[in-house]
């Protein structure tokens, strides 16, 4: 681990020049005074940096001291800078890992693609925290304790026993064979098995992990796009789950994607509208998200699910059938009070 720090410390020096230590303690997580050692024992292995006193003073490195990485071009770069300014750099606690090795990548640069890969990058946002709705997207949080005894019996092969709270269950130890790890959306799952049976655990649900001497029990190579699909597939045909039939109008489609489970099928019509087969959590789901649609959609399928829809439209006709409100609704507490006392 220190020399991983010591190398990103060079690289912090490389990119911004005199730092201080306080900053450089800010950048790599530790206190000021693991800086300053850390800097001794740069300066005792030959790398020549040095402190500067003053107001606006710090350490910096001798001009010219650098590596160059040449097989990275241009576009290389942008690709891995792009991807590590996304939100999803904190997948199973390796945002710190990632920082450190966007730091050595830019360094790495020759001298004329370096700045411009930087600049570019910063034109790509990927994931930001809302949409242009302005819905704030809510992340998993696993405390990195947690996540760094799951990562670590996932690339060792161990066994793991987990603290897990299922939901409407109360927490308890279980102890299971990791397979991998799969990040969708912003929430991290553990794909394992249990007693050679399959599981998946929501890693936000993990409250505690400890990685185990022993073999897991699992294959040698895994195919985890493969077990997802098969594991996505189990979980929508099984509990209280329903399949919709909808028409919708095209620009409304989005809207109705952000609310269902899946997407089973999808046509277009004559009309322009698409007809989807979805997958809701239950009635109550699918009746919710297609009310928000206004005319926008139309359930098809179940008949009980257009009855409901049917009845809730009745139910607010009927609340404004008449144009003009009840009365007894709109008369203020004052002239109420007026009216009493003068009878």
């Amino acid at each position: 681990m220190r020399a991983d720090r010591l190398v990103s410390l060079v690289l912090l020096l490389r990119q911004h020049g005199r730092l201080t230590a306080d900053t450089l303690a800010r950048e790599l997580e530790v206190s000021t005074r693991t800086v300053l050692r850390d800097i001794e024992a740069l300066s005792a292995a030959g790398v020549p940096v040095y402190a500067e006193r003053g107001r606006h003073g710090g350490f910096a490195l001798l001009p010219g001291f650098r590596t160059e990485l040449t097989g990275l071009n241009h576009d290389e770069a942008l690709a891995l800078l792009a991807a590590g300014s996304a939100r999803g750099e904190q997948a199973f606690g390796l945002g710190s890992a990632l920082a450190s090795a966007m730091r050595k990548v830019v360094d790495a640069l020759p001298e004329n693609h370096r700045a411009t890969a930087s600049d570019a990058a910063q034109r790509f946002l990927v994931d930001p925290e809302t949409d242009l709705l302005s819905r704030r997207l809510v992340t998993d949080e696993v405390s990195g304790t947690t996540m760094t005894e799951v990562r670590r019996a996932v690339l060792a092969g161990h066994k793991l026993r987990i603290h897990y709270a299922a939901t409407g269950q109360t927490p308890r130890w279980r102890t299971v064979d990791p397979i991998g790890l799969v990040t969708v959306r912003d929430r991290g799952y553990l794909l394992a098995t249990r007693n050679g049976t399959d599981r998946t655990y929501r890693l936000s649900r993990v409250l505690a992990a400890e990685e185990l001497p022993e073999t897991a029990q699992r294959p040698n190579r895994v195919d985890l796009d493969r077990i997802w699909r098969e594991r996505s597939a189990q979980f929508l045909s099984g509990g209280d789950h329903i399949t919709v039939l909808v028409r919708v109008n095209p620009a409304r489609r989005e809207d109705l994607l952000d609310t269902a489970l899946a997407v089973r099928a999808e046509e277009p019509e004559a009309d322009g509208w698409l007809r989807l087969e979805l997958t809701f959590q239950d009635s109550r789901h699918a009746e919710w998200a297609l009310w928000q649609l206004s005319t926008d959609a139309e359930a098809l399928a179940p008949q009980s699910l257009r009855s409901s829809l049917r009845n809730r439209a009745a139910a607010i006709a009927t609340r404004y059938a008449d144009s003009s409100p009840s009365c007894d609704q709109h008369v203020s507490p004052r002239r109420t009070r007026d009216e009493a006392q003068a009878g």
